[in-house]
């Protein structure tokens, strides 16, 4: 009996899990006016989202319905999406080779344990993976307190979500915007304080 409720309530969480990440992608989605070939970095803790001091607990299954909520969001509308690994790969990225045709790529396969059980379902699931040391997102999404601001344009502007949590882990996001220069004298385009420009019309 124990074990069928156990397995029950782990159901619940990965269903749960699922919803909640695709909540948060329509949130940033919406608020970083994200459109076709931009990129959004995703940090993610499976341990922090079921409870657990981040690098302590990975959890793929987990791992693979946040994937699926956040893909089921952005892969629609043509957004790439970067998967962070963890410290023991210095926060590599894996991602879709045509997101970055040109990114110099380096040779590491992500794992569970060395890499992120989310870092690894993306592996899984995208067609061509390819791993970088370093990428310039146009968002992201950091899911359990993971650090992925050392992946993000300058500059970042943080974003408030009201689906600021998936499971038990705290969920920060952040969009990006092209810098002020100039001094006193300069004079702005006010519409790019929301983003970058949109040139495929």
């Amino acid at each position: 009996m124990a074990g069928i409720v156990h397995e029950v309530e782990n159901h619940r969480l990965v269903e749960q899990a699922e919803q909640e990440a695709a909540e948060a992608a329509r949130e940033l989605a919406e608020i970083a006016h994200l459109r076709r070939g931009q990129i959004v970095v995703i940090g993610c803790s499976t341990s922090e989202v079921v409870g657990h001091q981040v690098g302590s607990w990975s959890t793929p299954e987990v791992a693979d319905a946040i994937f699926r909520g956040l893909s089921s969001v952005f892969s629609p509308m043509g957004v790439y999406l970067a998967a962070q690994c963890c410290e023991h790969l210095n926060r590599a990225l894996i991602v879709e080779h045509e997101a970055v045709p040109n990114g110099e790529i380096v040779n590491v396969l992500p794992q569970p344990k060395a890499g992120s059980s989310f870092a690894t379902a993306a592996y899984k699931a995208f067609r061509h993976p390819v791993a970088l040391e370093e990428i310039h997102a146009d968002a992201g999404l950091d899911i359990g307190g993971t650090l992925i601001g050392m992946h993000l344009k300058k500059v970042a502007v943080p974003v408030r979500l009201k689906q600021n949590r998936i499971g038990q882990a705290i969920v920060l996001a952040a969009r990006t915007r092209p810098k002020f220069i100039g001094g006193e004298r300069a004079i702005y385009d006010e519409s790019l304080k929301d983003g970058y420009p949109d040139f495929t019309d």
